[in-house]
């Protein structure tokens, strides 16, 4: 049995449990407690607060966990990164009141930051020889200089409207985040079997999204131009019609650039185009 600790709440609790649900990881019990274990696949979660999980892993309470990679570097615990997950994605930065005339990192040096993150500011800024001097505040770190506590933040961004709404600008980007798979360092032979068994899985989620199954009828004569549009994952797959002359055209194209291609294709005499949503890919 292989232990997870994932976030008991929030929204990496909800994208994590997104994830595992599509790796067919799916709880014993709709009511959750601090430990539980999963249908039809050797695994448990053990539910705690996502600063703890870190401390979990290392010390071997749980063997693997999901948690923001912040988090991770910031308690600095001995385990290793097993995956990057995609998801929770955010940056650690350093913000200034708005109307400050920032010039540069010497502006921080003598000031008071506050932040829930000292020990990737202290190295930090170690790295940059500024001194200053780092007030740890656990929680809502962007009123404090509002209010007076600190001249400037160093705390998560993502969209930047809590900072906006707080007077504040971002003005050096520290650190890039996302969710992680981390890991205990002296996992036994079965459980590393297990840990690659849901590795594969999550390997196979992450690796359908933001991806589009579409076939489609073109003409054999225009078939190399259609290619060169479609590469696919190899090379398109090709399957005679009825019609003679013509040929059915399979591929994987990226969402993103979704329009984009359907507009070539259509230049390029594509017909009957269908799109099908992926849920997993086998590399």
């Amino acid at each position: 049995m292989l232990r997870i600790a994932v976030q008991a709440k929030g929204r990496l609790f909800e994208e994590t449990m997104h994830l595992l649900n599509e790796a067919g990881i799916k709880l014993t019990s709709g009511k959750r407690s601090l430990l539980v274990p999963a249908k039809s696949f050797p695994i448990e979660l053990l539910f705690l607060r996502d600063d703890d999980i870190p401390q979990a892993v290392a010390d071997g309470v749980a063997d693997v966990g999901i948690v923001g990679e912040n988090e991770f570097v910031e308690k600095g615990k001995n385990a290793i990164i097993l995956k990057r997950l995609g998801f929770s994605k955010c940056r650690i930065s350093l913000a200034v009141p708005k109307e400050e005339e920032y010039q540069g990192l010497n502006w921080f040096a003598g000031k008071k930051i506050a932040t829930s993150y000292p020990g990737i500011l202290l190295d930090f800024l170690k790295k940059n020889a500024i001194k200053a001097d780092i007030h740890v505040i656990n929680g809502s770190v962007e009123i404090a200089p509002g209010i007076g506590l600190a001249d400037a933040v160093f705390d998560i961004v993502s969209s930047g409207s809590t900072l906006l709404s707080n007077h504040l600008k971002e003005v050096e980007v520290v650190m890039q985040s996302e969710a992680v798979l981390i890991g205990n360092k002296n996992l036994s032979k079965e459980k590393k079997e297990i840990l690659n068994e849901l590795i594969f899985r999550l390997d196979a989620v992450q690796m359908a999204e933001d991806k589009k199954y579409i076939l489609l009828n073109a003409p054999n004569t225009k078939l190399q131009e259609i290619f060169d549009i479609l590469p696919g994952m190899r090379s398109p797959t090709v399957l005679p019609l009825a019609q003679e002359g013509w040929s059915s055209i399979h591929s994987v194209i990226n969402e993103k650039r979704f329009w984009e291609i359907i507009g070539k294709l259509k230049e390029a005499g594509a017909e009957g185009i269908l799109i099908i949503p992926i849920e997993k890919m086998i590399q």
